[in-house]
């Protein structure tokens, strides 16, 4: 007897519903399965036979045939055991497939019957949903994500048991037998304009830092903090979360269907309401750094989608690595190629860098910085010029003064809460400007974009033609000034940029330039 069960997969980030069709026949006893198949994917076979043993259903010998469509396209992970165990029910007449119609299952099964959780829910949930499915059962640690979908019925199950149950049972009475599992929305994004963690109240002094830290974070603009040890650029980067835009509902939805691809949403996780802020060690390899294996998965870069990728001691990252950067930060997308298909990632991120200036720290002082001007010089290549052209923002962090460490001057200090009311009226400016379009951010705006919603008035034009030649920039960098002076225009409240919004954005350039003079790239 053939049954069909549907079931869903998931290739990079996309997802495909999967038609498991399972077929029980007389014959001499096998079982065989079909349709482009990993290792991993077959070995489904031999856990669905225990595991329905020790749920108490015996299949009797008998040739299966599984086939799992499309065949074109490769099958991985254990996702598949569900489906595969009750469509071997329904082809042997332990359940009547009718009660499968339009119901899309998913889960890993261990011998004892568990149903156990497995990643890409949420981007399986919602192709569903966009197919016309009504129903999908779910490993119960999954079931919280999937709910996420609005009009979607989501049963969570514990054990094959329950599955079973639940298919056997009347229409009318399945709710009563495992109610459906529902998410209050509101309620997970009621709490995002709070600030949480550590407060920018705590970091005396570096006014002119955390003036910058505030442009970037309201226009989502690249910055990198250059300066002594001890100066606080460290605690500055990670006082960014506080100061964010909160996550809209879009947004979150795409950062969690990353996540959730990764395997990385916890059980009592949702959706991921919180921007990512993620900072890897100088040794991080290629593949963690960009994605990849055998089966491809989101990368750092990826998981920063939306949120911060904070690398600290920037020298310390091979140029390789570095250089891994450019096209992400150009195209706001990774894409990993491999002989079974190319997969595409978003990475959409605020790139935050920290660096001393020279291997000990203190140049230019040369009352306390001992390295030759060869050694600054290597030191400072490690950054190349393309990557440095790439970074909208660059503020020196200057070494603090005893003055400003007193306890009176830490009560005079502005709050993580204070700032982020700034910030949040400039991005809801932002909103406002870019209603319709698919630009969330100042940062977004390409150059055809720029001259739409910046307008220039000649005295400005006059300005950045001046700025233009004296500081020999490439026309991106001409671009990011624009860009920033508009985020510093909205943070004033200012409806056009003026002389005074572009001086401020040009002066966030001047400090690559006295470290790496000559060193503005076009590539």
């Amino acid at each position: 007897m053939l049954a069909t069960v549907l079931s869903g997969a998931v290739r990079g980030i996309s997802s495909y519903l999967m038609r498991v069709e399972v077929d029980a026949a007389d014959g001499l006893p096998a079982f065989s399965m079909v349709g482009y198949v990993s290792n991993d994917t077959k070995e489904a076979g031999e856990r669905v036979r225990v595991a329905l043993k020790n749920a108490g259903y015996k299949i009797p010998p008998m040739r299966i045939t599984v086939n799992l469509s499309p065949a074109a396209i490769r099958k991985e992970g254990v996702s598949v055991d569900l489906p595969l165990a009750i469509g071997l029910l329904c082809a042997v007449g332990e359940i009547d497939e009718s009660a499968l119609e339009r119901i899309v299952l998913l889960g890993e099964l261990g011998l004892d019957g568990e149903v156990r959780r497995v990643r890409g829910v949420l981007p399986i949930v919602r192709k569903a949903k966009e197919e016309g499915i009504h129903t999908c059962i779910l490993p119960w640690k999954n079931a919280r994500e999937g709910a996420v979908v609005r009009d979607m019925k989501i049963i969570g199950v514990r054990s094959v048991q329950e599955v079973i149950a639940y298919l056997q049972a009347k229409s009318c009475d399945r709710d009563a037998l495992i109610p459906p599992t529902r998410i209050d929305l509101e309620a997970l994004f009621s709490g995002n304009r709070e600030t949480t963690g550590e407060d920018f109240a705590d970091i005396n002094g570096q006014a002119a830092v955390k003036r910058a830290a505030e442009v970037a974070a309201a226009g989502f603009h690249h910055l990198l903090l250059i300066g002594p040890p001890g100066s606080g650029k460290s605690m500055i980067a990670r006082r960014m979360p506080g100061i964010l835009p909160p996550l809209t509902e879009e947004e979150s939805l795409e950062v969690s269907t990353l996540y959730s691809v990764a395997g990385l949403l916890h059980a009592d996780e949702a959706l991921v309401t919180k921007r990512p802020f993620l900072n890897p060690h100088h040794t991080i390899t290629k593949a963690a750094f960009t994605g990849g294996g055998n089966s491809p998965r989101p990368g750092v870069i990826s998981l920063a989608h939306r949120g911060v990728l904070f690398l600290d001691e920037l020298p310390e990252f091979s140029r390789m690595s570095l250089d891994l950067l450019r096209q992400p930060l150009e195209d706001r997308s990774i894409t990993l190629s491999r002989t079974s298909g190319n997969c595409t990632y978003p990475a959409d991120f605020l790139l935050l860098g920290a660096m001393n200036p020279c291997p000990c720290g203190y140049y230019p002082d040369r009352n306390r910085c001992r390295c030759t001007d060869s050694e600054i010089k290597r030191y400072l290549s490690r950054v190349s010029g393309p990557i440095l052209d790439r970074m909208d923002i660059c503020i020196e962090a200057p070494r603090v003064d005893v003055e400003e460490l007193t306890w009176k001057r830490k009560s005079e200090n502005e709050t993580s809460e204070a700032v982020r009311e700034r910030v949040l009226k400039a991005r809801e400016r932002q909103e406002r400007r870019f209603a319709g379009t698919s630009l969330h951010f100042n940062a977004d705006m390409g150059p055809a974009d720029i001259r739409r919603y910046c307008p220039l008035g000649e005295r400005e034009e006059t300005l950045l033609a001046g700025l233009f030649r004296s500081m020999e920039l490439s026309a991106r960098a001409y671009f990011k000034i624009i860009k920033v002076a508009r985020t510093v225009a909205d943070l004033d409240g200012a409806e056009r940029i003026e002389k005074r919004h572009i001086t401020e954005a040009a002066c966030y350039r001047m400090t690559g330039l006295r470290y790496w003079a000559g060193k503005e790239g076009n590539g």
